[in-house]
């Protein structure tokens, strides 16, 4: 019986044209091994404002593709700035309209950091708070912090620093390891 190839679902929390976040996201797929499809979700702007009343069929167009690319994902990779102390509003939107579905219930979930030290904590705290709500195994293996400054990317919009290169290939070795017990047993 063939296997599909693992499905690494890419989430952005930033909506910042140019941001180091999705930086990094773009230099995760282009790092990933051989053999892995990389998604990088688009959708975050088009979401609408979570309320619970809505959450029920038909859902919105645009909750059933994020719902779908998750439900279709191997394993999902954030990399999401902290602003005010926390995630941003369009950020915490996205993973409310996760909480009443199931597609993130047992999903080897990961992060990356890629704020200057002595920042991002709060963004990792409400992470790991709000995943613990929607039931997703965070693979703490591959939570990674890989700060990146301004100019970190280059002109194909990836991450040109050969270090930081080689963490985020790490740290999608390691989430896909951390999927790797379920995708063996017909899981996921």
């Amino acid at each position: 019986m063939p296997t599909s190839p693992p499905v690494i679902l890419l989430l952005s929390g930033s909506l910042r044209a140019g941001s180091s976040n999705e930086a990094a996201l773009r230099t995760a797929q282009a790092v990933a091994p051989a053999g892995v499809r990389t998604v990088l979700y688009d959708g975050l702007p088009s979401l609408p404002h979570f309320n619970p009343d809505d959450d029920h069929d038909p859902l919105p167009r645009p909750v059933t593709e994020l719902r779908a690319a998750m439900a279709e994902a191997t394993a999902v990779l954030i990399c999401a700035p902290e602003y005010a102390g926390t995630l941003p509003g369009s950020f915490k939107n996205l993973l409310d309209w996760t909480v009443g579905g199931t597609e993130i219930c047992d999903k080897p979930v990961a992060w990356v950091n890629v704020a200057p030290a002595g920042r991002g904590q709060g963004a990792d705290a409400t992470l790991r708070t709000v995943l613990g709500y929607t039931g997703a195994g965070i693979v703490e293996e591959a939570c990674v912090r890989i700060p990146l400054g301004p100019g970190a990317a280059g002109a194909d919009g990836t991450v040109t620093d050969p270090g930081a290169r080689e963490q985020l290939g790490r740290a999608i070795g390691d989430l896909l390891a951390g999927a790797a017990p379920a995708t063996a047993t017909g899981g996921l």
